[in-house]
């Protein structure tokens, strides 16, 4: 895990290559990986802040904080992804550590909601997320909404 590099920053402050391999992150692994076509570019990125990581030069973990009444009433995490190479590093508990200090940084304590795929659900509790959705298909890939209560 040496030379990652950590990093959070507002739509605008993206370099090119940067805003690249986010979404070609992304797209690799919501749209390819999981055979699933959909609108990645959803029109929110603008207004979210984007924390990732950083090897080499290359994106290798992601996640958007989105505002609140955007995606939910609440301020939420979303589009979490993880290079395949990196999966088994811990970066998805680092990631989701550092979204989850970064809204209460900025946002002040608040309620967090996600729309997690339902397999994740454990991964998702562990860090103080509960359910409050029956399973539901997005896309055609079951997910449950879960609320991190302060």
């Amino acid at each position: 895990m040496n030379s990652i590099h950590w990093h959070t920053k507002a739509f605008e402050e993206l370099t090119v290559e940067e805003l690249y391999d986010i979404l070609q992150l992304r797209t690799n692994i919501f749209v390819v990986e999981q055979n699933c076509p959909y609108p990645e570019l959803d029109g929110k990125d603008k207004n979210c802040l984007h924390v990732f990581a950083t090897q080499h030069g290359k994106v290798i973990a992601y996640a958007r904080i989105v505002p609140p009444g955007l995606s939910y009433k609440e301020i939420s995490i979303g589009r979490v992804a993880v290079h395949q190479d990196s999966r088994k590093d811990g970066l998805g508990r680092i990631l989701l550590d550092l979204a989850i200090e970064k809204i209460e940084e900025e946002f002040d304590a608040q309620d967090i909601q996600i729309g997690a795929q339902s397999y994740l659900k454990k991964f998702y509790g562990s860090f103080g997320f509960e359910p409050v959705s029956e399973e539901y298909l997005e896309d055609g890939i079951p997910h449950v909404d879960m609320i991190r209560k302060v």
